[in-house]
């Protein structure tokens, strides 16, 4: 009786520090959600013989003044892009014959026109488009839509960046700090609990900022594309929403298109915890390979289309030690690993996308579309003009 307790009480000891861990960083949000949606995937099945699309979105937090840069600091890091990207890129095509794409999502408080007139002439040349990024604190609905207003509006007319709807700028956002809707518990980095209203109205067509774990402002939703419903009244009112789903219709106020969020039990911290797969750019933690193949198996899609997976990854490319990590080999492991895991042409096939294409092709599963992809890449929104000029 006595060794009964005993190994009773070293059990519940082992479980309350293994979910210390967890709620260390902020694990528990999502972990429960997490285990659900990955026993919910077991039960849905693509068609015998159809091959499985993965749409791939490498989405950049593009802050080339970074760590108080100075100008030059600032233009040497976007150059060092436009000089070795290509190189790297042209190396690979997906089944389309379209090398890899770069969203470059710009902050608007770092706005520089060198800086973007270059960004821009780089996404002529077919290697990416640019979106919107914004880092903000202690702010108002007023004073963040006269930023997002004023910041697409040059965009547009000085850089040909976005794409257009009547008439109007449209955008991808990720918000700076991941603190979007006032998400953080000290209402740090953000202030408005309406931003999911302000982003919808001001022209913000989806959302990219999630994963954000290890923060606070992860959701419960996870692995998932998603329509939200802003609360004005409360924060981080994208926690839970609807699916998106073949055949549904918009709900709500602004899309979220998620990247994959899991743990990884072969990989850990100590030998005992688990670590977080989110889909972070580089990570000389995990093998490359790895962590490709946890990013299909997140089996992010809309729901009733699941032979289109959705894998968006994302990177601070101008932070130093992670530029020179990307542009000196990592970048080129990666693409390496996702032809050989996904562009076999039988079973998988690879389509880079940008985040304007891949919320396109969602957009299209929603309305019932199949077979390749690649035919929607324009389903909604037009290429803005600085894509459109390219041959």
């Amino acid at each position: 009786m006595v060794f009964f307790g005993l190994l009773v009480f070293g059990v519940a000891l082992l479980a309350a520090i293994f979910w210390a861990g967890l709620v260390q960083r902020h694990v528990h949000i999502w972990f429960i959600p997490y285990l659900k949606h990955q026993w919910r995937m077991r039960s849905i099945k693509v068609a015998a013989g159809s091959p499985i699309h993965v749409l791939f979105c490498f989405a950049d937090h593009y802050e080339p003044y970074c760590a108080k840069a100075t100008h030059e600091k600032a233009m040497a890091r976007v150059k060092r892009w436009t000089d070795e990207y290509p190189a790297i890129a042209d190396k690979f095509r997906d089944a389309d014959g379209r090398p890899p794409q770069h969203s470059f999502f710009y902050p608007q408080e770092e706005y520089n026109e060198a800086a973007l007139d270059e960004i821009s002439a780089f996404c002529k040349q077919g290697y990416g488009e640019i979106e919107v990024h914004l880092h903000h604190d202690q702010d108002t609905d007023h004073e963040l839509r006269n930023k997002l207003e004023s910041f697409t509006k040059i965009l547009h007319t000085r850089h040909d960046a976005l794409s257009q709807i009547n008439g109007r700028p449209v955008y991808a956002f990720i918000h700076g700090n991941w603190a979007l809707d006032n998400s953080c518990a000290d209402g740090k980095w953000c202030g408005v609990n309406n931003e999911l209203i302000v982003l919808s109205e001001t022209g913000c067509y989806a959302d990219f900022t999630l994963p954000s774990a290890p923060s606070e402002a992860q959701t419960r939703t996870v692995n998932s594309i998603y329509y939200a419903k802003d609360d004005p009244l409360q924060p981080k009112s994208h926690d839970q929403g609807r699916p998106m789903h073949v055949g549904g219709k918009p709900w709500g106020d602004l899309l979220m298109i998620q990247g994959p969020l899991g743990l990884n039990w072969k990989r850990r911290k100590f030998g005992v915890w688990p670590r977080v797969e989110s889909g972070d750019m580089p990570d000389d933690t995990i093998p490359i390979a790895q962590r490709v193949a946890a990013w299909g198996n997140a089996r992010v899609h809309v729901e009733g289309r699941p032979e289109w997976l959705f894998v968006k990854v994302y990177t601070h490319g101008c932070v130093d030690r992670f530029l020179a990590h990307l542009l000196g080999g990592a970048m080129d492991e990666l693409h390496r690993e996702l032809q050989s895991q996904f562009n076999d042409g039988k079973n998988y096939q690879l389509h880079y996308v940008t985040a304007r294409e891949m919320f396109n092709v969602a957009k299209a599963a929603e309305s019932g579309k199949s077979g390749s992809p690649n035919q929607y890449r324009d389903f909604v929104l037009p290429p803005p003009k600085n894509r459109s000029l390219t041959t």
